[in-house]
């Protein structure tokens, strides 16, 4: 049974679509669309119109391609800056009459929850003790401890993203030391109090951690982060996202996305492993688990 995904965050919006393979998934395409909904969040906090109908005509090119790869169900969600807008039930109504796709608005809580389902289900290791799930999006990061046969026990949302802190403190190309700095202490500040159970394992998912792969490699550690912290902050933009053919707007966030994961890995005392499953892999998993206890 194929499935799909429409994941409308505050960076993004990304179809991912599946069929099932081995207990996992098996992707038979990705689609991403940098809409930037948390940048577009007028002072009042709304979306604008405009904005509003661009996202809609993304999702109903997502849905049209979800379904001409036989996708039999398709979910389609929405994370922090759609949850923090004051007229998000505009953009709902939007994607709905366009192309009759219902949006459902995911809770913090269940944010961090799908995202702990996707990337623990994609481990290749076994892991008997607690495993930290580390989601970075645009507009909020969430951070999820459980194990895998008992699910997330422990939950956290911070309401900052790389959307947000680069919007409010990148304003050089490359990015100035003073503008890396002040996103430090800002990260630092938010995590103050936070109390994190301990884990085996730490999983990092999001758009930062999975474009990290290609500019430091799989695992994320303080050294390495630095490492690509120091790349962004003496190459312009352009041609980072040639060197490593990355979306020269997902290079723009990069820093701030950095921080915000080199924080959490030294608060944990763990280095993140980059998941190969998240937000996305998590809805469609319990898509197929549904429609499979309904079918029997």
């Amino acid at each position: 049974m194929v499935c799909a995904c429409i994941d409308i965050g505050s960076n993004t919006t990304r179809l991912l679509v599946a069929s099932p393979r081995d207990g996992g998934l098996r992707e038979l395409c990705q689609q991403r669309a940098f809409t930037r909904i948390g940048r577009a969040l007028r002072d009042d906090g709304r979306i604008g119109a405009r904005k509003i109908e661009e996202v809609a005509e993304v999702v109903a090119t997502q849905a049209r391609t979800a379904e001409q790869l036989g996708a039999r169900a398709l979910k389609a969600v929405a994370t922090a800056a759609i949850r923090e807008a004051g007229n998000r039930d505009d953009l709902v109504a939007a994607v709905r009459s366009r192309c009759g796709v219902d949006v459902e608005v995911l809770t913090d809580g269940e944010e961090a929850r799908l995202a702990f389902v996707g990337a623990t289900r994609a481990l290749t290791e076994p892991v008997t003790d607690a495993v930290a799930v580390v989601d970075v999006g645009g507009g909020s990061s969430e951070l999820a401890v459980g194990t895998i046969d008992g699910g997330m026990t422990w939950s956290a949302s911070l309401r900052l993203g790389s959307g947000t802190l680069a919007d409010a403190y990148l304003r050089s190309d490359p990015p100035a030391a003073r503008e890396l700095n002040a996103i430090r202490q800002h990260v630092g500040g938010a995590f103050e109090g936070l109390a994190i159970p301990p884990a085996e394992l730490a999983v990092a998912v999001g758009g930062s951690a999975t474009s990290l792969r290609r500019l430091v490699g799989a695992l994320l550690e303080p050294e390495t982060l630095e490492r690509g912290l120091r790349v962004l902050a003496a190459t312009p933009v352009a041609e980072v996202a040639r060197t490593y053919e990355l979306d020269p707007e997902r290079v723009r966030l990069l820093p701030a996305g950095i921080l915000l994961l080199e924080e959490t890995s030294t608060r944990m005392g763990l280095p993140l492993q980059i998941a190969r499953g998240g937000l996305r892999e998590g809805v469609i998993l319990e898509m197929m688990g549904s429609r499979a206890a309904h079918d029997a």
